[in-house]
């Protein structure tokens, strides 16, 4: 058997929310909508990773969700501009990545990374 892909499912009724985050914010396109789920993706080439952790790195909370981007200057500079607030950083980590937390619309965590 081979894995060939992992999706991550949000419970939430106000999936329009997730336009603005995942859309506007992050770049992602709708790949698929029934009304009562939304996909959103990219067909980039991407690394599949499942990661289990006590603590998110530099004391902080297990994120839901790590996005790495190839330029984490521009994402920061989206989220101050949709007033998407932060949680934590940007900072550059000991172990090689530039980031930030933020919230999406339904109080998930996300990290926002990019490796040095």
């Amino acid at each position: 058997m081979k894995v060939r892909r992992i999706v991550t499912n949000i419970d939430s009724n106000e999936l329009e929310k997730a336009e603005t985050f995942y859309g506007a914010f992050l770049g992602l396109d709708i790949l698929m909508d029934h009304g009562w789920i939304k996909t959103f993706g990219s067909n980039e080439k991407m690394t599949l990773q499942v990661s289990v952790a006590s603590e998110g790195g530099s004391g902080t909370a297990v994120p839901d969700l790590s996005i790495e981007v190839d330029d984490l200057s521009a994402a920061f500079q989206k989220a101050k501009e949709l007033g998407i607030p932060l949680e934590y950083g940007p900072i550059e980590e000991p172990w090689g990545v530039r980031r930030f937390y933020v919230r999406d619309p339904f109080g998930k965590l996300i990290n926002i990374l990019q490796h040095q």
